[in-house]
């Protein structure tokens, strides 16, 4: 029931999604931190971490706390430089894992418990965290060929559970701008070529 174009935002996203979710390895119950909570990735993350049973806590500006809560979110902490310092106010001891799809970094691991865990997408500098904090690093070309993830994720979107969103859809002659948009971060949905 989806286009073509919403059909292409959910490959990468989701993969990415559950191999994060797979390789910080919360059992049901734990808290998961998800940062950038109005993107596209985090709108995977958040309902396939609240069907694994994790209490799930993400960022949004006010302008987003609703979007972030229709993803599942049970509570919506403040975007920016705070949010490690949210975290420790809801949670002292801090949460169990975060994923963080904005590429906060460094500035994140505060917010995590002694022995926790961060997935991280893109890049990480390479030094070991602090307290022991586990950083996994989410390489979605690992796991391109999970056809089993592939339709879980196409089942998951078939019932509406993910939400489809294309942000925007430029022609392949604006390839660069497309890449751009993405690059800059801030969308509410995926840029896409379209040939």
């Amino acid at each position: 029931g989806a286009s073509i174009a919403e059909a292409a935002t959910l490959p990468m996203n989701g993969l990415t999604a559950l191999l994060g979710l797979e390789l910080l390895n919360l059992t049901a119950g734990a808290t998961l931190a998800v940062t950038g909570g109005a993107g596209l990735l985090a709108s995977y993350v958040i309902p396939l971490a609240k069907q694994r049973g994790l209490h799930v806590l993400a960022d949004a500006n006010e302008g987003d706390a609703d979007l972030v809560r229709s993803f599942g979110a049970d509570a919506v902490l403040p975007r920016g430089e705070g949010f490690a310092d949210a975290l420790r106010d809801r949670l002292p001891l801090g949460a169990d894992g975060v994923f963080d799809t904005a590429v906060l970094g460094r500035s994140v691991l505060r917010g995590i418990r002694t022995d926790g865990a961060i997935a991280v997408v893109r890049s990480w500098d390479g030094g070991a965290a602090e307290r022991g904090i586990r950083v996994e690093q989410v390489w979605v070309r690992t796991v391109l060929e999970r056809t089993d993830w592939l339709d879980e994720l196409r089942a998951q979107a078939g019932h509406g559970r993910l939400q489809l969103r294309v942000a925007a859809e430029l022609p392949a002659d604006r390839a660069a701008e497309a890449h751009r948009l993405t690059g800059a971060g801030g969308l509410r949905g995926r840029a896409l070529i379209v040939f």
